[in-house]
């Protein structure tokens, strides 16, 4: 897919989907997908698997749906609900993205508990923060919140300004 001109500048989806390490039988869930612009390329790149859509806004899941349904992608769910109270079973997902959402959520430290628990042990929660958005977490701030739910940091790319982190989640919980 290739990328507008006023996104490109930003991150590519496929760029973005490089930095997931995607397998054809990833099961992705996908925070705040907006009207899918990330979500097709993470689609196409897991046939096997399975993106489940999660966005408070049914309007956006409509959209996106449309975009997937669209390029011929049946791997996806959507599902509309609040990011501090995920509606899905433990360890459900290899991997959980969330772009420009965390700013967005009032329970953020409910939301990074409610995806360490759908991220299966060894799984990872991928986040990119960008400018313009006003809402952009410094990465000392985010490291903090999803290091507090019982995320392990592994790996950044980009500036302070454009930034993918990726947090993984230990296979064995570490007790304080």
């Amino acid at each position: 897919m290739p990328c507008s001109t006023i996104r490109i500048s930003f991150l590519c989806p496929g760029e973005f989907a490089d930095r997931l390490s995607l397998t054809a039988s990833s099961r992705v869930l996908e925070v705040g997908p907006g009207s899918g612009y990330f979500s097709v390329e993470i689609a196409r790149r897991t046939p096997q698997g399975h993106l489940e859509l999660f966005d408070l806004q049914l309007e956006m899941l409509g959209k996106a749906r449309r975009k997937l349904q669209a390029s011929g992608l049946n791997n996806v769910g959507y599902t509309q609900g609040d990011a501090a109270n995920l509606p899905f079973a433990d360890a459900s997902f290899d991997m959980a993205t969330l772009v420009a959402v965390l700013g967005e959520v009032p329970e953020k430290q409910r939301c990074a508990a409610s995806l360490y628990r759908v991220v299966r042990p060894g799984g990872r929660v991928v986040f990119h923060e960008q400018l313009p958005d006003p809402d952009i977490f410094k990465l000392s701030t985010l490291t903090g919140l999803i290091e507090g739910a019982g995320f392990e940091f592994k790996r950044k790319w980009g500036r302070w300004y454009n930034y993918t982190a990726i947090f993984e989640k230990p296979h064995e919980h570490k007790s304080s």
